[in-house]
């Protein structure tokens, strides 16, 4: 009975990982499409949709499984917080699942206007569903992606872990869903020009194989013609190591204790 409970609980966990995700890239890959292929709106409406993916995402399935949407996030909370190592590779699938799932309703609802922008579908229009270096405009290469992910992403775990650090000064009411959607806004106007800040190894790979089985032959390179996809893959997973290993060591070793919960409050929940 024991180990059933355990294996419905580790499912309602990767279904709401899945769920998350997905919204997620919903608003991040669709707001994409529509001002590359659509012309419609700027780089301001592309960040502010990818934050707003990432509250709407948190909100979905924070209750059941911590709102990681991102193995950089569930890599990082194993080796930092406690989280269990037996439910990093359950995550990432459902990650992943939710990211490709999302892209392919986003390919196949904008099938005619990447069409009309892009009928050979090539880099003109890859970038909707992944990133490249530069944007595919500017002069940055492979290494130039992968440093950039990197300090992209040990930025958005340093403040995730501060910003859910019950020790410190968290966002109170159920506002740190919105305040980390408001860390992605910042980043991507911030930290969007060499790699497309994909800080994320779900949101880049899922969407790379979407588009790659629905017509993108060269989704797995760069405007160079270099394979590339594997940077916003290592690249965010050694960030978001670095970004959460400074969190503990210039803050968290720091802070006291938290206060005990008082008697009658629900405390939130483990994800043990």
């Amino acid at each position: 009975m024991a180990e059933r409970l355990k294996i419905k609980g580790l499912l309602g966990e990767m279904a709401a990982e899945f769920a998350g995700t997905m919204i997620l890239i919903l608003f991040g890959v669709g707001v994409v499409a529509q001002v590359v292929a659509g012309g419609i709106g700027d780089h301001d409406s592309i960040a502010w949709a990818w934050g707003l993916g990432v509250t709407f995402g948190v909100y979905v399935a924070a209750r059941l499984s911590g709102g990681h949407l991102n193995p950089a996030v569930t890599v990082a909370l194993a080796a930092f917080k406690g989280f269990p190592w037996r439910k990093v590779l359950p995550y990432c699938a459902a990650q992943f699942s939710g990211a490709f799932v999302a892209a392919l309703i986003v390919r196949f609802n904008y099938t005619e206007v990447l069409q009309n922008a892009d009928p050979g579908l090539t880099i003109k229009t890859q970038g909707v569903f992944s990133t490249l270096p530069g944007n595919g405009t500017l002069p940055v290469g492979t290494w130039g992606g992968f440093r950039d992910q990197i300090i992209g992403t040990a930025i958005l775990l340093f403040l995730v872990l501060a910003l859910t650090d019950m020790n410190s000064s968290p966002p109170m009411a159920n506002l740190a869903p919105v305040v980390i959607g408001l860390v992605v806004v910042a980043i991507g106007m911030a930290w969007g020009t060499n790699a497309g800040y994909a800080i994320n190894p779900a949101r880049d790979f899922g969407p790379r194989l979407a588009s790659f089985l629905t017509g993108y032959e060269t989704a797995w390179q760069d405007q160079y013609g270099q394979l590339y996809f594997w940077v916003p893959i290592v690249g965010p997973l050694l960030g978001g190591l670095l970004g959460a290993g400074l969190y503990q060591v210039l803050i968290a070793r720091f802070l006291p204790a938290v206060v005990q919960p008082e008697a009658g409050r629900v405390p939130p929940p483990t994800n043990e």
